[in-house]
């Protein structure tokens, strides 16, 4: 029976996916005005002032290792925001977080433990393949490419979040990443974007940066206090499933026969993640602390 705290761990999990999902949808529609990259440093700037604002981080809030694990995530956050708008850029928002989800896959494979460690990645990364189809022919590697470095980038931000919410107290880290993942964004992006904004994509980008990704990392963050690494990284097998169905909603991408099963099969999969994903019950934590 799942404790109080992994359930609550795995509630914000999937709130904080449902945000993602709809941010990332609604960000495609940004696409054709400022770029893939424009659509993600707007998120991302926005995100560094309101967290700048309502958090106000001190400096005695970190150690030097502390705050260097926070600068280190808001490398990653802004690797897993540009990467993987440049994927949906290309090529479907359900294949794009599927493949993304192969770095939170990944991890869980790494620090799971017992049966579960390859029962449940092994049944989330079948329902990852049907969701893909990669069999059904033309593929767009770049867009595969860009996903799969998002996901990757994923892997190393669920490790570093773990770090930095068991080091810095509340929202101080998240505060510290973001200003810096923001400054990665626009080196990236450059000054060519600002010759393309308007009031109302100003606008546009304070509700983004809400959905993704202030309120969303905020409860990951939360999350992985009550989690272990290896539940949230199959939790968030979860992932695809309400990427599909919001691009299917919002975007009218409709999916396949298989991609149906293949939701299934990673809803069970995170559903049973989450069933055995309470971190006092295990030793992760002292794997983090010897650098695991």
């Amino acid at each position: 029976m799942a404790s109080s705290e992994a359930r609550n761990g795995a509630l914000m999990a999937v709130a904080a996916m449902c945000s993602v999902q709809v941010g990332a949808a609604i960000a495609v529609g940004l696409i054709d005005d400022i770029g893939a990259t424009g659509a993600a440093w707007l998120r991302l700037f926005w995100a560094a002032l309101l967290l700048l604002v309502i958090v106000r981080p001190r400096p005695s809030s970190f150690t030097r290792k502390s705050f260097l694990a926070s600068v280190l995530l808001g490398v990653v956050t802004a690797g897993i925001t540009v990467l993987f708008m440049m994927a949906v850029e290309r090529i479907p928002l359900g294949t794009a977080s599927a493949l993304e989800f192969l770095g939170p896959l990944g991890v869980a494979v790494l620090h799971g433990n017992g049966p579960g460690r390859i029962v449940w990645p092994g049944l989330a990364a079948l329902g990852v393949l049907l969701l893909t189809e990669p069999w059904a022919g033309a593929v767009d590697l770049a867009g595969v490419g860009f996903a799969l470095a998002a996901g990757f980038c994923w892997g190393a931000y669920i490790l570093l979040t773990q770090r930095v919410g068991d080091e810095v107290r509340g929202l101080s880290g998240l505060a510290v990443s973001m200003p810096v993942a923001a400054i990665v964004a626009s080196v990236v992006t450059g000054p060519a974007v600002l010759g393309h904004m308007t009031p109302h994509l100003w606008l546009a980008g304070i509700g983004l940066a809400l959905l993704l990704p202030v309120i969303p990392f905020a409860l990951e963050l939360l999350a992985l206090r009550r989690l272990t690494t290896a539940a949230f990284g199959t939790l968030m097998s979860l992932e695809p499933a309400f990427a599909m169905l919001m691009g299917w909603v919002i975007l009218d991408q409709v999916p396949a026969a298989l991609g149906v099963i293949g939701i299934v099969a990673v809803v069970i999969a995170g559903v049973g993640a989450a069933r055995s994903g309470d971190r006092r019950a295990s030793h992760v934590a002292a794997d983090l602390a010897r650098g695991g």
